[in-house]
């Protein structure tokens, strides 16, 4: 039994992975003890007169492994099993040691060496079945590490993928910010030349507007002033006279005079100084302004602005302007801005409707038509009423949805940018007053009226 324990010993060594990786010089030798226990083996059954000799090289051997066990690396992973073996090496080396030394005390104790034998193989068996428990329970916990070991660099992998599709997408979105950025600065570009463009157009029709509004004071102060011309030289004339009375009819005149050429002269510069309040940025201040006369203003601007486009353009204008309105406080030249481009819009409805009118050919139909545009305000108990209405073409409810909708725009291309009313809608929102819209759109044909009414509310509390 000693040569199998051996072959045990020697074959767990071979197949270690231990030796294996760690002493490959040594798997030659394991494999030649091997070789050699397996031949002594076959000796002891052979040769049974070798017996006594062959024992003791086996348990030489056995006791140069436990040995060997405790004291060289190589060896290290027999361990667990000397602690099962060596009982038994021991009982055998014991047994025949005391058989070779003291015969007669063996075989008066015989049965006690059997007995110590049988608890030694018994130990060896136990220990054998506990170790190999022991090996299934750790090779189930190496399984259970592998898997975990590969599970673990699984979830590395997949956490390394994630971070390189979080890497990417990062990037991604970066260059989507950057793009919607850079999208965003150009949009905010192309608005402030759109509004700009805007304003120019505005202008344009405002100058137009201001240059015939001028022309009637300036015409008085040049009358006036070749009047007074005439005047001075008559006051010559009766200072050399001496006729006193004369002279102070002469004097009151001139001074008549010079008050209504001051008087338009202002009127002419209260012009001036309205178009270069609309041509200018906003300062966003807001100032006590007089409603009903910034309105008119406006209003006349406006038409003589069209008049001087079109000849042929011509309307009437009612205003029916609320005295109690007063001085409201107010960006003088944003509400300046969207009381124009209201009434613009209502002379271009009535000049269309007109057009539409004479594109009948029924002369009665269109000598009937008069194109109208109404300007009214009225103080309320919240705030201010400013109304334009006018009674052109009309629009349908699909456009009065869309009408206060950057760019949107019934005129043709060329004639409007889409901003006016945009615009107008915004400036009355923050003044904290609401701009809204109620129109009719009859047929021209069956002689049904046609009505647009813009309202604008700003609060005075």
């Amino acid at each position: 039994m000693d040569f199998i324990l051996l072959i045990i010993a020697f074959r767990f060594l071979q197949t270690h992975a231990q030796t294996k990786e760690h002493f490959p010089e040594w798997q030659g030798l394991f494999l030649k003890a091997l070789i050699a226990a397996c031949c002594f083996l076959t000796i002891q059954i052979v040769f049974e007169r070798t017996d006594g000799v062959i024992r003791w090289v086996a348990h030489i051997m056995n006791l140069y492994v436990v040995y060997a066990a405790y004291n060289r690396q190589v060896f290290s992973p027999l361990k667990p099993f000397v602690y099962a073996f060596f009982p038994v090496v021991l009982v055998h080396v014991f047994q025949d040691l005391t058989r070779l030394v003291a015969p007669e005390f063996f075989y008066s104790w015989e049965s006690w060496f059997e007995t110590a034998t049988v608890f030694a193989w018994i130990w060896l068996v136990a220990q054998f079945i506990i170790s190999r428990k022991q090996r299934k329970a750790l090779e189930i916990e190496r399984i259970k590490a592998i898997q975990k070991e590969i599970e673990f660099k699984n979830s590395q992998k997949r956490k390394d993928a994630l971070e390189i599709q979080v890497a990417e997408r990062t990037a991604e979105i970066t260059a989507q910010k950057e793009s919607l950025e850079k999208t965003l600065h150009e949009l905010k570009a192309m608005q402030s030349q759109l509004i700009q463009s805007e304003k120019m157009a505005s202008l344009g029709e405002l100058t137009a507007g201001i240059a015939h509004e001028i022309q009637n004071p300036l015409n008085f102060v040049t009358n006036f002033s070749e009047l007074n011309k005439e005047l001075l030289d008559e006051l010559k004339v009766e200072l050399e006279k001496g006729d006193l009375e004369e002279i102070r009819l002469i004097v009151s005149d001139i001074m008549a005079n010079e008050d209504k050429i001051i008087h338009h002269g202002k009127r002419a510069d209260a012009i001036v100084k309205g178009m270069l309040q609309h041509s200018r940025s906003s300062s966003g201040v807001k100032e006590l302004t007089d409603i009903n006369e910034l309105a008119d203003e406006y209003l006349r601007l406006s038409y003589h602005g069209l008049r001087a486009k079109d000849k042929s353009f011509n309307a009437s204008m009612e205003t029916d302007l609320d005295e109690a309105v007063g001085t409201v406080e107010v960006v003088s030249q944003e509400i300046g801005r969207v009381i124009l481009n209201l009434v613009n819009n209502a002379f271009y409805a009535v000049s269309e409707r007109k057009k539409q009118v004479d594109e009948i050919g029924d002369s009665e139909r269109s000598s009937s038509y008069m194109p109208t545009v109404w300007l009214s305000s009225k103080r309320t108990n919240k705030g201010i009423d400013i109304r334009v209405k006018d009674n052109g073409t009309g629009m349908p409810d699909a456009v009065k949805e869309k009408i206060f909708q950057p760019f949107f725009t019934t005129k043709p291309t060329g004639l409007g940018t889409g901003l006016g009313l945009s615009l107008s809608y915004d400036i009355v929102k923050v003044h904290g007053g609401e701009l809204t819209v109620s129109s009719q759109m009859g047929d021209i044909k069956k002689g049904e009226d046609s009505w647009t009414e813009f309202h604008i509310f700003i609060p005075t509390y």
